[in-house]
């Protein structure tokens, strides 16, 4: 298949029924580095994996606050998310200067799905190449959504994307049942075991590349990073248990994670 026939524009169809310029922004958020969540019936918690593109740069943000009860963990081109998350902080601004009350996480996502989803419909604008996990907390209870540049709108118990992901989304699947009745504390440490499955090479989990955001019942989202987040790595340490899926899970990558693990400079 000649596919630079029907890759020049976004509203192209290829004569197998896909767009592939939207395909090709949903494989940029594979190949940035790691990011997931999950939830219980009180709390919401999200967990990254920042990447420095040389030893002598600092990490880039993974996880950016966009009001006092939502907070979203990136993956993919890092500019995109930036462009999104300012938009999303205006929404909220909006809503709340209107109608006095924060606004529904529900009503931001599905207002930010038809964003993404609008660009694949005009050759004006390109497809946001990002991927978000959304964790918020409203009165409906805690909540994690998926976005996709393709306009998707997903919310789970738990999940994974971004490069290498495939390790801490096994760990989820086999301990989501287990979440509902998790405290704070217990989200957190989960997250990071999972999250331990996902560093790339011999490189390890640490204060400097791991990051922790919780939002739950009485409590604004926090960000947990640097020396705040040292603790619980110690704790994982003790425990002796790592996350991830079985090797059978990470030969399923097969030679997709030699470019995964390869750092790109646009990309988180």
């Amino acid at each position: 298949m000649f596919r630079n026939q029907y890759d020049t524009d976004v509203t192209v169809w290829s004569p197998e029924g896909r767009l592939l310029q939207v395909e090709y922004a949903m494989e940029s958020v594979k190949q940035g580095s790691a990011c997931l969540g999950l939830r219980s019936s009180t709390h919401s918690v999200i967990g990254a994996l920042k990447r420095s593109v040389s030893e002598h740069a600092s990490h880039q943000k993974k996880i950016l606050e966009i009001d006092d009860h939502i907070g979203i963990g990136i993956a993919g081109l890092t500019a995109d998310a930036r462009t999104i998350a300012k938009w999303m902080r205006n929404e909220c601004l909006n809503h709340k200067y209107v109608y006095g009350t924060p606004m529904p996480s529900g009503r931001l996502l599905t207002d930010l799905a038809d964003r993404h989803q609008r660009t694949t419909q005009t050759y004006v604008r390109r497809p946001y190449g990002v991927g978000l996990l959304v964790a918020s907390y409203d009165k409906n209870g805690p909540h994690l959504y998926q976005t996709c540049p393709s306009g998707n709108l997903y919310e789970y118990y738990a999940s994974a994307i971004g490069a290498r992901s495939q390790s801490g989304r096994t760990y989820l699947e086999k301990h989501y049942e287990n979440l509902s009745d998790a405290s704070r504390d217990d989200l957190i440490m989960h997250a990071l075991r999972a999250l331990t499955g996902c560093v790339s090479g011999d490189g390890e989990l640490s204060k400097e590349n791991g990051s922790i955001a919780v939002v739950g019942k009485d409590e604004k989202l926090t960000l947990i990073e640097g020396d705040e987040l040292q603790p619980y790595l110690d704790r994982l340490e003790l425990e002796g248990g790592t996350g991830g899926g079985d090797d059978d899970d990470d030969d399923e990558e097969g030679a997709e994670e030699t470019k995964e693990d390869e750092p790109e400079p646009m990309e988180t």
